[in-house]
């Protein structure tokens, strides 16, 4: 391809980018990688405040499921209200 008599652009342009995409493909391959040490892990599952969350959720769950979980609407009504009061 001749752009002026003075200038030629060859193939090699194109080569060059040819090999830009035959090389693209090989770093696709490549996968981003996570590693969480052992210490990170132990700290993790032997969290106390994820343990008793759990045993309450689990707690909650069985309460609803029979049927013996009781809402105390005034109860609620009152943390509602010292919500917004506190807030404003």
């Amino acid at each position: 391809m001749e752009i002026n008599p003075y200038r030629r652009v060859g193939n090699h342009m194109y080569q060059k980018q040819a090999e830009k995409m035959e090389a693209l493909p090989k770093k696709a391959l490549k996968r981003d990688q996570l590693q969480i040490s052992t210490e990170a892990l132990k700290l993790q599952q032997t969290n106390p405040l994820v343990t008793e969350r759990q045993v309450r959720v689990n707690e909650l769950k069985k309460q609803v499921e029979s049927g013996e979980y009781k809402v105390n609407p005034e109860k609620v009504a009152q943390a509602f209200y010292d919500y917004w009061n506190d807030k404003f």
